[in-house]
């Protein structure tokens, strides 16, 4: 999946008319991936806008040689192969290679500039409705959450289906701050932390977010917006580069420092966010609160830090917490002391001990740790039974069972974590028919523990299923209770930033590297509002120039960073460098707001001796 952003930047660069196309040819692993529908949902669901050819069979993939997925095949303007790369982390590398290619094929006279005539399956749902909704929760206090994936958003809602909440919009983004003006992208997991604070799984932010209902407030409490790693952690939580957390749960238990308590009942217990973190193939922990664990050891507070597994895609169980491996674990339940995990490319449930970090199998996958081709559709016990790329679990109290969402299958499993066998719901719908789902991803129970709720993915839908009668029915959302659905982007009118476009001329000389320091000085009126984010990031960079960092947290109303171009003949078609925007929490007497400015930074005509330190003063007014 991250193959795709690297992708989506270099046909943002460097469009068809550029002489660059980009197609996708798909050899799929799965059975389900074979399938033409299942693709086009993928292709919907990922954003995905360049042609995709169903190589079903694997015909393509053979006749070329290919090993391993994705892997990049780059041929010249006349069919000759030039380039094979496997693996990711290749975008740097395929930015250079394409703008040298191009100036090189045009000083030939062999570039294409026609463009293509593509047409987007883009015919979704209206707005008001669900699109592509991964994971659902209940919270303590009856409301349930929905990550609205597809929409970018998460959304609220009482057990009648009465949406409360909608936190985000369509358009993808990173940014803190009110409900109406926060923005996610592709969240995939989420968790109550208590009835008023949700814990998000921000996958293509590579953030943990954090809702707050009560202060009506997003904030980020690990990553920094970019895919990092690194696979050991430890920093404090918005400096750890995390990589694609794909679901939260959350676990609470002692400290283990070895206090005296007068009443050992009553020894108060911390709370440990756990984080299935797809990217690096691992189980991670953000600890809001400083505490002593697993064989004594210290975790600061607001650290975010690898707990389980060492990064290799494998499925390997381990009684050592560092030398088991996942194969992009996805979904997490806590029953107990024990992390349940659905272990989507071992197409495996697994099992970790909260008390030592010990990984168990329960269902699955193979005994062979190298062996992730270990899937189908069979009941059974342990090792014998095989499910087929799950991504969600969720555990019963009332009944001491594991319900699965065994994705690729597109079936419901139980599991008794006694016996460790699973068998598959037979599941009606109203009309008596057997239900049809489409590669659902998302699983909770109410409060009862009798009915269980299916976030059926492809099918923009969610489902309420009576474990005794087996009967399905559809779970309706109404969202009269908020804003129209055409104002899901517009934040509402008292907190609407306002908006300020400013440029900048400086003397850069990009050859070498040239420091920027942004100061925003606040008029008198005005306050950086007490413990609110005030983010910054770089919106538009001009071709061969680098900007480091692109994102951050102003410190005092400050920022900087470091500016040069890429090689040394560096020529830009425009005068204008980068484009940084500022989002601002401020407030005004009583009154609090939110302020956007956007700084446009260009090369000044006159090229001056050079400076390394240029200093970018704006003040703030109104």
């Amino acid at each position: 999946m991250h193959v795709l952003q690297e992708l989506h930047l270099l046909e943002e660069r460097f469009p068809i008319e550029s002489g660059v196309v980009v197609i996708g040819v798909h050899s799929p692993k799965f059975e389900n991936e074979r399938n033409a529908a299942n693709i086009l949902s993928a292709v919907q669901r990922y954003g995905i806008s360049h042609p995709i050819v169903n190589d079903s069979r694997s015909g393509m993939w053979r006749a070329l040689g290919i090993r391993c997925w994705p892997s990049l095949l780059i041929l010249s303007p006349t069919g000759v192969p030039m380039m094979l790369l496997m693996g990711e982390g290749h975008g740097k590398f395929l930015q250079d290679f394409f703008s040298s290619a191009l100036s090189y094929f045009s000083r030939q006279g062999i570039i294409d500039h026609r463009g293509l005539p593509l047409k987007l399956f883009n015919d979704f749902q209206p707005a008001s409705n669900l699109r592509f909704p991964a994971k659902i929760v209940q919270g303590p206090n009856g409301l349930y959450a929905i990550a609205d994936t597809g929409n970018n958003r998460v959304l609220v809602l009482t057990a009648g289906g009465v949406v409360q909440h909608r936190i985000g919009g369509h358009q993808p983004g990173f940014v803190d701050g009110d409900l109406t003006v926060a923005r996610f992208n592709n969240p995939q997991g989420i968790a109550f932390l208590n009835e008023n604070v949700l814990i998000v799984a921000d996958t293509k932010n590579h953030a943990i977010r954090q809702i707050s209902l009560t202060n009506a407030m997003v904030e980020t409490l690990a990553g920094t917006g970019i895919q990092g790693n690194d696979r050991i952690g430890g920093r404090l939580g918005p400096l750890q580069p995390l990589s694609s957390p794909w679901d939260v749960a959350i676990f609470r238990t002692r400290d283990m420092d070895m206090s005296f308590h007068l009443d050992e009942r009553n020894i108060p217990e911390k709370t440990i966010i756990l984080i299935s973190m797809a990217g690096t193939h691992q189980i991670w922990g953000y600890f809001p609160e400083g505490i002593i664990w697993w064989k004594f050891r210290k975790f600061e507070p607001c650290c975010c830090v690898s707990l389980i597994g060492n990064g290799l895609e494998e499925n390997r169980n381990n009684s050592y917490p560092q030398n088991a491996a996942f194969a992009q674990p996805s979904g997490l339940a806590i029953a107990g002391d024990v992390l349940y995990i659905a272990d989507s490319e071992s197409s495996s449930i697994r099992k970790a001990s909260m008390i030592d970090g010990k990984v168990m199998p329960v269902v699955g996958g193979d005994r062979n740790p190298l062996n992730l081709f270990a899937f189908g559709d069979i009941d059974g016990r342990l090792f014998s039974a095989k499910l087929q790329h799950p991504l969600g679990v969720t555990f019963n109290d009332t009944n001491n069972k594991l319900y699965v969402a065994d994705t690729y299958n597109h079936k419901i499993k139980i599991i008794d974590i006694d016996s460790n066998d699973i068998s598959t719901l037979q599941i009606k719908s109203q009309e008596n028919t057997n239900l049809i789902l489409n590669e659902p991803a998302g699983l909770c129970l109410d409060a009862s523990g009798r009915n269980l709720l299916v976030a059926d993915t492809n099918n923009h839908s969610i489902h309420t299923i009576d474990l005794v009668t087996l009967i399905a029915q559809p779970f309706g959302l109404d969202f009269r209770q908020i804003a129209s659905a055409s104002e899901i982007d517009a934040p509402q009118d008292t907190q609407k930033p306002t908006e300020n476009n400013i440029v900048k001329a400086l003397p850069l000389d990009l050859i070498k590297p040239s420091k920027i320091f942004f100061n925003l000085r606040l008029s008198p009126r005005f306050n950086f509002t007490k413990e609110a984010p005030q983010k910054w990031i770089v919106k538009t960079v001009c071709q061969s120039v680098i900007v480091n960092p692109t994102c951050g947290n102003l410190l005092d109303g400050m920022c900087h960073m470091q500016v040069q171009a890429t090689r040394p003949d560096f020529m830009c078609e425009s005068s204008q460098i980068f484009t940084i925007e500022f989002v601002l929490n401020l407030c005004l007497s009583n009154c609090c707001l939110v302020k956007k400015i956007t700084v446009s930074i260009k090369r000044d005509d006159i090229q001056e001796e050079y400076i390394s330190i240029h200093n970018v003063n704006i003040d703030i007014e109104q």
